[in-house]
């Protein structure tokens, strides 16, 4: 384990100078909850189905800061009722300095997602809860595929240009 973080910090010093990147500022930016079928909903029994909606985008601010929102929505429903609908707008300003553009690219898709989803999920359990419902805890998202799936999509768009 010892060698290889060795080995990381060799590779990162040959690479040339490093990147500054920095949270600066964590916040919700937009957040709701809405309950169509409350409270009949409550009386009945249901096995609910969940359906999770995630955008990201970014916003450059100037000075090598950028605001990172990524947007969740949770609509859960039993058979053809909406129980809820959570949509949450998490936001994040982010100081990513001295990066390629490419690699600034790929913290802007995964890095930054990654911090800020974990606020997002408290968000929906903590709203979840209050609404009087179970406590619906998200899985995690696997944001390095996502992009990944990204890239791919948008070579392949591309290659069908050409």
């Amino acid at each position: 384990m010892a060698e290889e973080q060795e080995n990381l910090q060799a590779a990162t010093e040959e690479s040339g100078p490093r990147g500054q990147f920095e949270i600066r500022k964590i916040y919700v930016k937009n957040v709701s909850l809405e309950t169509p079928n409350s409270p009949q909903i409550f009386r009945e029994q249901w096995k609910p189905s969940v359906h999770m909606d995630i955008a990201n985008s970014a916003d450059e601010l100037g000075d090598n800061l950028y605001e990172i929102t990524l947007s969740v929505t949770a609509t859960v429903s039993h058979e053809d009722k909406t129980i809820y609908l959570a949509e949450v707008q998490q936001a994040g300003i982010f100081l990513m300095a001295d990066f390629p553009g490419e690699i600034r690219g790929r913290m802007v898709a995964t890095v930054c997602p990654n911090i800020l989803f974990p606020f997002v999920r408290e968000m929906i359990s903590d709203l979840v809860t209050r609404a009087g419902f179970p406590q619906l805890l998200l899985a995690p998202v696997n944001f390095d595929a996502l992009y990944q799936q990204h890239l791919q999509k948008r070579a392949a768009e591309r290659a069908q240009q050409h």
